[in-house]
C-alpha cells in the first residue's frame, strides 16, 4: 500500500470513534484531510466540528460541515488528528503543518485524542523528526539560543524566502537533531521558555488511541494512562 492509502485506511477506521450528534475536533495535515474527506460522508449525523486551523475550517466547510468556535463549545468527546511522530507511551511531535498551538488547544477540551497515522510515524525514540517551536516574532534570537543551549539546532521555518507566518501571526523554529528521551519534562522546559507559545510535543497529555496505517491493516494502539494527565 502506498501512504496514502494507509492514511486513507486510518482516516476509514476514525469514522467509528465519531459520536452521533456531537461536535468533534478535527486536526490539521495530510492524514487529517484524509478524515475531512471521510467525514463528508457522514456529516448529517454531527453536529459539527471545531477546527484547528484556517486551512481545515475551509476544508470542512467545502463538505457542508458546520464550523464551530472553540469559545461557543464546553467540551467534545473526540479529537481526531494526525502526528509527525508517536512513540509507545502516546507521546507525539506535532507541528508538521504548523497548527501546533490552536491543535493542543482543541485538543485540551476533547475526552479522547484519536491520533491517525501511518506506520511509519511510530518511533522508538521522539525526535528524528525536528521538533516545531511557536514562537512570539521579536523573541526568535534568545528562543533559538536557548534551543541551541538544550541540545538541539534551531531552524527558522520559511515560506517562499520568508519566515512561515502561523494563524496566531508568529513564527516557528524547528529544533532539529534532539533525541527525546523525556518527552513529557522536554515539554514543559521548553513551554517554559518566554516567548514560546508552545511546543510541538504533546506528552502531558499525549494520544488515547492511535489508529496507525500497516501493509496488513490498521493497528489500533490504546494508552489508557494519558487519560488522567490532564
Amino acid at each position: 500500500m502506498t501512504q496514502d492509502e494507509l492514511k486513507q485506511a486510518v482516516a476509514r477506521a476514525a469514522i467509528a470513534y465519531v459520536v452521533d450528534g456531537a461536535i468533534i475536533g478535527v486536526g490539521t495535515g495530510s492524514t487529517a484531510n484524509f478524515f475531512i474527506d471521510e467525514l463528508g460522508t457522514i456529516k448529517d449525523r454531527i453536529k459539527g466540528a471545531v477546527a484547528s486551523s484556517e486551512s481545515t475550517a475551509a476544508r470542512l466547510q467545502s463538505h457542508g460541515i458546520r464550523v464551530w468556535d472553540l469559545n461557543e463549545v464546553d467540551s467534545m468527546p473526540v479529537y481526531i488528528d494526525g502526528a509527525d511522530e508517536i512513540d509507545a507511551s502516546g507521546a507525539m511531535i506535532k507541528g508538521g503543518g504548523a497548527a501546533l498551538t490552536r491543535e493542543k488547544i482543541v485538543a485540551s477540551v476533547a475526552t479522547q485524542f484519536v491520533c491517525i497515522a501511518d506506520g511509519s510515524k511510530l518511533v522508538d525514540v521522539l525526535g528524528k523528526f525536528p521538533l516545531p517551536i511557536e514562537v512570539i516574532p521579536m523573541a526568535v534570537a534568545v528562543v533559538s539560543r536557548k534551543l541551541a543551549a538544550l541540545g538541539a539546532t534551531p531552524v527558522m521555518r520559511m515560506k517562499d524566502g520568508k519566515p512561515l507566518v502561523t494563524d496566531n501571526g508568529c513564527y516557528i523554529i524547528d529544533a532539529a537533531n534532539m533525541r527525546i528521551s523525556d518527552p513529557v519534562a522536554l515539554e514543559q522546559t521548553i513551554n517554559n521558555i518566554v516567548g514560546v507559545v508552545t511546543s510541538g510535543l504533546f506528552a502531558r497529555k499525549g494520544a488515547d488511541v492511535c489508529l496507525l496505517g500497516m501493509a496488513g491493516g490498521v493497528r489500533t494502539m490504546t494508552f489508557p494512562g494519558q487519560s488522567s494527565l490532564l
